[in-house]
């Protein structure tokens, strides 16, 4: 069986965006958004950037690549990435896990998914081809300026101006994602040789960030692809909601004066944002293992369902829930944020959990928000709900 390996070339200094290889995008760096797609692929065995950078280094392995240290004189502005690839792969050689295939990433192109990757894989396979890359259709027409200043056509003839479904069909090479024969690449030294053909992406998520124009727009538009990848996880009927309330409808903190009372800092957009779920026929209910009468006043001002001191107990609460009120558990999503949540999390029809959540509680997330609890979780998980009438 084939072995295919990824290579993502990451160096640390950046000309038109400074760092931009671990800037903040959605929440993740950069970097984090190729790693995972990377690893979500069903046909790559292994992960690696190539990186001169410790920071870069650091975050790939917490993403779960590893990680190729890349001289100094490989990751300036002039060394080129087929290098950089070269010299990952000698390393790996000595390692004694040299692939049989390359797929070449460059972490500038966040939209990138594992069904890019499995795509682009396929591709070079059944066209029988020596490399492969990603593009999109192109439709403009390209101008170039002469020495006196006279503009004419590239790709077309300026006298004439055909129909966009009347064109040739051309491509625009997007810098997403390469696929090569390993033998093929050591000897010819550049990416495209042999048998190259292409395997097509769509417009929206050919996104390359060099300027910080880029990330702008890449922001944008990763964050409708997020949000419609998320709609996709949601149960197709959604008849119920169960909250954990620390953490999900509080920020987690308490303050406690001389006589012992506690109080606890909500979010009033969550408050808004349950008042219209309300009005549909969901079924509501916060689920807290403490009993303490600020999480009681709480919900009594809500006007939610609230079931406390659950302890060690909450799943066995949360199932008789769901049973007294006749909901199937996959109709019914559990919005949480730390590791006594994570059997709610697993029996739900869909685990959400908050920005800031714990470690353990994310890992059996579906869904992770972008607000942190006490900070607009709540409404955000309200606004993403098409409720049943």
């Amino acid at each position: 069986m084939l072995k295919y390996s990824v290579i993502i070339p990451a160096r640390g200094g950046s000309v038109g965006l400074p760092r931009k290889n671990v800037m903040t995008l959605c929440g993740k760096p950069l970097i984090a958004w190729n790693i995972e797609a990377a690893l979500g692929s069903s046909h790559v065995d292994d992960v690696y950037v190539t990186t001169d950078d410790p920071e870069i280094s650091t975050i790939s392995k917490l993403y779960g690549a590893s990680t190729i240290q890349r001289p100094k004189e490989l990751a300036n502005n002039t060394a080129s990435s087929e290098l950089a690839l070269l010299h990952a792969l000698d390393v790996l050689e000595k390692r004694g896990q040299l692939p049989d295939r390359l797929v070449f990433m460059q972490c500038t192109s966040p939209l990138t998914t594992s069904l890019d990757i499995d795509r682009a894989i396929n591709t070079l396979a059944k066209q029988k081809a020596d490399s492969c890359f990603t593009a999109s259709g192109f439709h403009y027409f390209l101008w170039k300026t002469d020495k006196d200043g006279s503009t004419f056509g590239i790709n077309h003839d300026k006298s004439s101006r055909p129909l966009r479904q009347d064109r040739e069909q051309q491509f625009a090479e997007n810098g997403a994602i390469y696929v090569m024969k390993v033998d093929g690449f050591r000897k010819a030294k550049h990416r495209f040789f042999g048998k190259t053909v292409l395997s097509l992406m769509p417009a929206e998520r050919c996104a390359e960030i060099d300027e910080p124009i880029d990330f702008k727009i890449a922001e944008l538009l990763l964050r409708e692809q997020l949000r419609k990848q998320q709609y996709s996880l949601l149960p197709d009927k959604i008849m119920g909601i169960a909250f954990d309330f620390d953490g999900v409808m509080s920020d987690n903190r308490v303050w406690t004066d001389q006589k012992g009372n506690e109080s606890v800092a909500c979010n009033r957009s969550d408050g808004w944002g349950l008042s219209q779920l309300k009005k549909s026929s969901l079924r509501l209910v916060v689920l807290s293992t403490e009993i303490n009468p600020v999480v009681a006043a709480r919900c009594n001002k809500l006007g939610i369902n609230c079931i406390q001191g659950l302890g060690a107990n909450k799943l066995e609460a949360f199932s008789k829930w769901c049973s007294d009120n006749n909901l199937d558990p996959s109709t019914v999503i559990f919005v949480g944020n730390d590791a006594n949540d994570v059997e709610c999390l697993n029996f739900a029809g869909c685990g959400i959990v908050t920005a800031d959540a714990y470690p353990e509680a994310r890992s059996a997330a579906n869904i992770i928000l972008e607000k942190p609890g006490g900070g607009g979780a709540v409404r955000e998980v309200c606004d993403m709900i098409d409720t049943p009438n």
